[in-house]
């Protein structure tokens, strides 16, 4: 089979094995690099899909991809849609002042190079990415302030007892980075309530609903789990699902011969995106009989990626902390006073232009769905934002044999 990767990364690998600027490459992702070297896989890095059409042959489809404004078209007869998942952010008093960042970006920054050595951190908000950012951070020198996580302890408590059984092998990794960071405060069923500082973050005032207490601090990394991008999946016309891709036992959407595997499908880590893959991969080479041979250990790992969607459930007193002129689209300036009247996304955009500026959703959209239980807006094309000559040339069909593939991977991870 010909096969591309298109990763909008510079270098593959994905969070979890992204290159580091003192360490290099992971050598998990140089293993898998060996392998695509090895079977002459066409890798695409820094490209993204910005739109697509399932059908331009009775059995092809088109991927148009970008990279820094040039753009091609690639055929495909299989795609797989490995497309990971982003940080979900919730709006509160002071979200916005310099020093305040995501976990997850931060911890991608400064694997990217930035100096954190000195710096005192706090790390808030909830799930498994708090423990392993705050002992990457403090392995780099960070001083880490406190990790508080808006999970009630009881909640942690019961999913870790079903990890015993499971998962022991998650609970021992979790028990790893617990002794990274043997002596930083660790807070449950505590959320942040606000920060101090005029130009650059101070403080932050942190709260279990009764009790709170202020926390100095020079950095905030602030994350409320995941959010799957199925942005590009619903162009196609894939169903989604409480949130999540929809597969069958294959892991092929409701789409044929696209297929979701990672985030997209269920939370799960890395674990069960390599299994999945596999399974994607093997029934698009139409090798079934294998690929049922992985069943098993895929719907184990979708049993922890529910779990960990209870255990780290959004509690009901995060909704109330935005205050009226808290800031909740930040591309455009959108206040929390300004959208509470609004009854859905969609006179949100009308009347304030919410979810129009260059993040076109993915930050305000999530917080949206959350504070006012608006349903999630729908994707259209470009899923980036792009030149304008990207949108309107046709479709290069007669330029699909070189650069056309059976089976392409598209991973925004």
């Amino acid at each position: 089979m010909k096969v591309c990767l298109i990763d909008d990364n510079a270098t593959p690998g994905g969070q979890i094995w992204r290159s580091s600027a003192l360490k290099g490459a992971h050598p998990d992702a140089a293993e898998w690099s060996r392998r695509m070297l090895a079977h002459q896989v066409e890798v695409r890095s820094g490209w993204r899909a910005i739109f697509a059409e399932t059908a331009i042959t009775a059995k092809a489809g088109m991927l148009r991809v970008e990279n820094n404004g040039t753009f091609a078209d690639l055929t495909y007869s299989g795609l797989v849609l490995a497309t990971g998942a982003r940080e979900r952010f919730l709006p509160f008093p002071g979200w916005t002042l310099p020093g305040v960042l995501g976990a997850g970006g931060l911890q991608a920054f400064q694997k990217s190079g930035l100096e954190v050595a000195g710096k005192r951190v706090v790390v808030a908000g909830t799930g498994p990415l708090l423990l392993a950012v705050a002992a990457n951070l403090r392995a780099a020198g960070a001083r880490i302030q406190a990790i508080v996580e808006q999970a009630p302890l009881g909640q942690l408590a019961r999913f870790s007892w079903r990890m015993v059984f499971g998962w022991p092998g998650k609970l021992a990794e979790g028990a790893a980075y617990g002794l990274k960071l043997l002596r930083v405060p660790y807070h449950s069923g505590t959320w942040i309530a606000g920060t101090s500082g005029e130009s650059h973050l101070l403080s932050v005032t942190v709260t279990s609903g009764g009790d709170s207490r202020e926390i100095e601090t020079d950095m905030l990394a602030v994350g409320f789990h995941l959010v799957p991008n199925t942005e590009l999946a619903q162009l196609i016309g894939c169903w989604v699902e409480q949130g999540y891709l929809k597969v069958n036992e294959n892991q092929m959407t409701s789409v044929e011969g696209v297929y979701g595997v990672g985030e997209v499908t269920g939370i799960g880590g890395l674990e069960k995106a390599e299994v999945e893959g596999r399974i994607a991969a093997l029934a698009a080479a139409g090798r079934t009989a294998e690929a049922k041979r992985l069943f098993p250990a895929r719907d184990r790992w979708m049993r922890f990626a529910r779990g960990l969607d209870a255990a780290f459930a959004l509690r009901k007193e995060l909704r109330a902390l935005p205050a009226s002129d808290t800031i909740v689209c930040r591309c455009e300036d959108v206040t929390h006073g300004e959208l509470e009247t609004c009854r859905s996304w969609r006179e949100a955009k009308l009347h304030t232009r919410c979810g129009m500026g260059p993040c076109q959703g993915r930050v305000c959209g999530p917080a949206t769905q959350f504070l006012y239980g608006w349903a999630p807006p729908v994707p259209r094309p470009p899923v980036f934002p792009v030149e304008i000559r990207a949108l309107v040339e046709p479709i290069a069909q007669e330029n699909a044999g070189p650069q056309s593939a059976d089976m392409q991977a598209a991973d925004s991870n």
